[in-house]
């Protein structure tokens, strides 16, 4: 990865405002397309894409967490995948700070990456002395 490459880390806040065109969507879709020229990389860890479903299947329905999953996978991000070590440290996360199992992941990626976790979750007003956060739209 090149020093001079912005990374950006969704969390489930920032997919389902894109997906479902609420508050900060718009933000969501222009680094989606900066991701396209290559000025920047986009990540989802899979713990979070997970959340996007299930709360798409619960709020909507199957067929509808079916849709977002096919619109996801033609989208420019890379899904990261959960080692045995990211899990350890999601959990240490989780033991420190007042945060979603879920985003403990959000926030170890942005560690790992050097990443902006993007945002509208509140739940990150507390990590970031940690990692950088750029909130979307307004907080919740």
């Amino acid at each position: 990865m090149k020093d001079d490459i912005r990374v950006y880390i969704l969390d489930s806040f920032a997919v389902l405002a894109y997906l479902q065109k609420e508050a900060g969507a718009d933000e969501v879709k222009a680094i989606l397309r900066q991701s396209l020229s290559e000025s920047c990389q986009v990540y989802l860890p899979v713990i979070n894409l997970g959340e996007v479903i299930y709360i798409t299947e619960r709020e909507q329905s199957l067929q509808k967490a079916q849709e977002a999953l096919a619109a996801l996978e033609q989208l420019p991000i890379k899904v990261l995948p959960v080692s045995r070590g990211t899990v350890l440290e999601a959990a240490h996360i989780k033991a420190q700070y007042p945060v979603a199992y879920a985003d403990a992941f959000t926030i170890a990626a942005a560690q790992s990456t050097g990443g902006i976790i993007l945002t509208c979750d509140p739940e990150f007003e507390s990590v970031e002395h940690l990692v950088g956060v750029r909130w979307l739209g307004e907080k919740l």
